[in-house]
């Protein structure tokens, strides 16, 4: 029985061709479609070509929606050759079967400089609304689900249609996980992880972060968990403190950086008291006793050890916030961070009592351990504004 309706990218033709052969080899294959664009030629023997804008485009989700007339569609989003482990389609249908789910999609093989690494994905956590979230290329949906979810993307997205799509289809069925890697696929960026967790904030992608935000902000509307941008006055005045402002900084082996954030704390001149609070993850690299050089001779350095090892970043951060000597304001510096010259940390107070908010965002550069600008640059945050929370 037909059961799955297909749609590819279009690439080069060897790669497209070997895709749809691929996707041939499963009797469950009804039809395959090639998404390209107006002015490509991109006939492939054994599948239909659907002229259309990219496969991230609101038209090409509804156009998709449209065709798609089996149980099940299979969306390819990366181009470039697939191979299908044995059965892999199958495995999805029955997956998707057995648990009547939305949408569906596995752990995958990804082929990096001629090596085969495995890429296990993570489980779709109810509510999620992570943009960047890593299904892997094969998306497997119920397609009847996926025509409901489709009918609310707006047709105009140039970026966010498929993000659209997903958080449609969360709104009627669950997203699954299959724990198993069903496909291969070769891996077309190669930058490493830690120069890709800033792409979301890179000027150069701020159209793709306007679309998103708005298909975000219209999904939370459809589900009720949209709030208004309506905002109580900040009381400053409700608490004393001993200083006016924390920075914060978690640590765990950061010898090569730790000494370097610490004197940028302590330099700084401002008009009020404040404070530096070291949360130190039971650094064994010699951070330790940095922090505790410093302490001894300057009052404002605070070290806390947590008296518990599970605790991580994010709960050393809420150990120092919540410690006795924290400030009214909380501030945080990565442990491989640095301010820009000594009046950032007076800058930050001033600018919560001046627009009366309760958490303030900055600007930053991102260099490397010669303090030369390295991409994506300047970080400038103006994604976050007050229509937005």
């Amino acid at each position: 029985m037909k059961k799955i309706t297909c749609f590819i990218p279009y690439g080069t033709q060897e790669e497209t061709l070997a895709t749809v052969q691929e996707l041939r080899k499963s009797d469950l294959v009804s039809q395959i479609y090639v998404v390209c664009g107006a002015e490509q030629n991109c006939l492939i023997d054994g599948a239909e070509v659907l002229k259309s804008e990219s496969m991230t485009h609101g038209k090409t989700v509804k156009r998709m929606a449209a065709l798609a007339n089996t149980r099940y569609t299979l969306i390819d989003t990366r181009p470039g050759a697939l191979q299908l482990g044995q059965k892999a389609l199958e495995r999805f249908a029955q997956i998707a079967d057995d648990t009547q789910s939305g949408m569906v999609y596995s752990n995958y093989l990804a082929v990096k400089g001629g090596k085969v690494e495995n890429q296990p994905v993570i489980d779709y956590q109810e509510g999620s609304l992570r943009d960047d979230f890593n299904f892997g290329s094969l998306l497997f949906y119920r397609t009847e689900i996926m025509k409901k979810a489709a009918e609310g993307v707006a047709g105009d997205f140039q970026f966010a249609g498929l993000y659209a799509l997903r958080l449609g289809v969360s709104q009627y069925a669950d997203l699954f996980r299959i724990p198993e890697f069903l496909y291969t696929e070769k891996e077309s960026d190669l930058r490493k992880s830690g120069e890709k967790i800033f792409d979301y904030v890179d000027p150069k992608n701020r159209a793709v972060q306007i679309e998103m935000e708005k298909a975000c902000t219209q999904h939370l509307k459809n589900v009720g968990g949209y709030l208004e941008p309506v905002f109580a006055p900040v009381k400053f005045d409700e608490q004393e403190f001993e200083v006016e402002a924390s920075v914060i900084i978690p640590v765990r082996n950061r010898v090569r950086t730790i000494e370097d954030a610490i004197k940028s704390v302590l330099s700084q001149k401002a008009n009020f008291k404040f404070n530096l609070i070291i949360a130190d993850n039971f650094s064994t690299d010699g951070t330790t006793e940095i922090i505790q050089k410093y302490a001894e001779a300057d009052k404002r350095l605070v070290h806390i050890i947590p008296d518990r090892t599970d605790l991580g970043i994010g709960g050393c951060w809420n150990l120092a916030a919540n410690h006795p000597k924290c400030g009214k304001f909380a501030i945080q510096l990565d442990s491989d961070d640095i301010y820009f010259d000594e009046t950032t940390v007076q800058q930050v107070v001033d600018a919560f009592y001046a627009q009366n908010c309760a958490m303030v965002v900055g600007t930053y550069q991102m260099v490397n351990f010669a303090l030369e600008e390295i991409p994506p640059g300047i970080i400038d945050h103006k994604e976050w504004t007050p229509e937005n929370g």
